[in-house]
């Protein structure tokens, strides 16, 4: 499918519905629209639209929908599947206008936003009324919130409090007709037909586009306790994962980061801590939390006394929160860090907690067996190791016979694992050619007729989780 030509009169027509100041076809304006941070992967628009509310987005996409052309809903551009690449022209639709938190409901514990509100903002938002909205991506001081919601994002709190679908109720959306609708309700319990709104939730913008969120919100825990666990090796690393929660703890947080990425991260932060040596060859970051400082004293003593079984080198307890701010601000630059270093190909996959190990092992044999670096980091608590691949001479995975053949390998393994190949990034552009691999010919034919029912002129995000 290639874009329609988009006419002057096609362009009049978006300008009556937004304002022409809303609607952009110079050079300058599409270039900024034209990349995310996926690879190095550039595709220019040809209209870059800026609508502000639902109305003018069902306007906009019943136009698109008449004349068949290409409309990619973009946040803030910090995807890593190419989900917000307009590799078919078309139309990009920004959802930064619609950026209000419109209420938060203390009696019921809700918030109600739209999209393009960035996440951390509605964290702090809501914090400060001494509420929790725990979905805390690596980004989320730069991404959307509806790019979240696109993703099903995660982040490290996940492996105790859960993802973004966890905590959404309800979705208005603008379908591929220009209808709105609502998809659910906002309550804790629905059980009335089809769960539209967990169908949406991951798509992508493959099937609507959201124009508000209703979020569940949880009260925000008093204290919170961290710690900085260095091992000689990796494998003893990803095997301590596991034994923590077979002892009965389950952490608000447990990240794990190998030597490499973390030296690389810590050019690019200014910090006072002291984490490198010669014989470490990965750190765990461990964060219990909960509202009883002396239970979370104790649950830290006994996680430490269980990671020496795993020849853990000196641990580093956080004692104030100018060190935590540093740990984490480390943990979350590693992502920004290694991709300006050349680690430009990355991959999001995610096993069972104890196959850890395992998986590691097969990529760094993958990496040394086709000379390439790699290093590893992610959200080990819960099986999601992100794998940063720097290759001497392939910068991007898309469209390189090479390096497809090479993912191939590493998805089989994962498969074998009992894994899938993304954990919280999704499948965007550059990961569809791999579904095949963990999916039957009869579930990728469903989700095609999902989307065929919900865009039948393949106009909404069209190229993306499927050809």
């Amino acid at each position: 499918m290639k874009a329609s030509h988009i006419t002057e009169i096609i362009i009049d027509r978006l300008c009556q519905i937004i304002g022409k100041d809303n609607v952009f076809v110079d050079a300058d304006s599409l270039k900024n629209y034209a990349h995310d941070e996926t690879e190095n992967l550039i595709y220019f628009p040809d209209v870059l639209v800026k609508p502000a509310t639902a109305q003018e987005i069902a306007a906009i996409v019943t136009i698109c929908n008449e004349f068949k052309i290409p409309i990619t809903p973009r946040g803030a551009g910090t995807g890593l599947s190419g989900a917000a690449l307009p590799h078919l022209g078309g139309i990009v639709l920004s959802l930064e206008r619609l950026n209000k938190i419109i209420e938060i409901d203390e009696r019921n514990l809700q918030v109600t936003t739209e999209p393009g509100v960035i996440t951390e903002v509605l964290q702090d938002a809501v914090k400060a009324k001494g509420l929790f909205y725990p979905p805390d991506p690596s980004s989320k001081g730069s991404c959307f919130i509806g790019s979240n919601i696109a993703h099903n994002s995660g982040g490290p709190k996940a492996v105790k409090y859960g993802v973004v679908k966890d905590y959404v109720l309800n979705l208005e959306v603008v379908l591929a007709t220009g209808e709105i609708i609502w998809t659910g309700a906002n309550v804790l319990k629905n059980a009335t037909g089809y769960n539209l709104t967990q169908l949406i939730i991951g798509s992508e913008g493959t099937l609507a586009i959201v124009t508000k969120i209703v979020l569940k919100l949880i009260p925000y825990p008093q204290f919170d306790l961290l710690l900085l666990a260095p091992f000689h090796s990796l494998e003893k690393a990803s095997e301590a994962v596991s034994a923590i929660f077979r002892a009965g703890f389950i952490p608000s947080a447990l990240e794990l980061i190998e030597i490499d990425a973390l030296t690389i991260a810590a050019k690019y932060v200014d910090s006072n801590l002291t984490l490198l040596s010669s014989d470490t060859a990965a750190h765990l970051i461990i964060e219990v939390d909960g509202n009883n400082k002396e239970v979370l004293m104790n649950e830290i003593e006994s996680i430490t006394e269980l990671l020496m079984q795993y020849e853990a080198g000196e641990i580093l307890f956080a004692e104030d929160t100018q060190q935590k701010d540093e740990l984490w601000k480390l943990r979350r630059k590693v992502a920004e860090a290694v991709k300006l270093s050349g680690y430009t190909i990355e991959e999001d996959t995610v096993v069972p907690r104890a196959e850890l190990p395992k998986l590691i092992k097969a990529v760094k044999k993958l990496g040394i067996d086709n000379g390439f670096d790699v290093v590893c980091y992610g959200h080990a608590g819960d099986g999601n190791l992100h794998i940063r691949i720097n290759h001497p001479t392939i910068k991007n995975s898309y469209g390189n016979a090479t390096m497809n053949a090479i993912l191939q390998q590493l998805f089989l393994e994962v498969k074998k694992l009992g894994g899938t190949i993304s954990g919280e990034h999704g499948i965007g552009l550059i990961q569809k050619s791999y579904m095949n691999i963990v999916f039957e010919e009869t579930n990728l034919q469903l989700m095609k007729k999902i989307k065929q029912i919900f865009d039948p002129n393949n106009i909404l995000n069209a190229g993306k989780i499927f050809d």
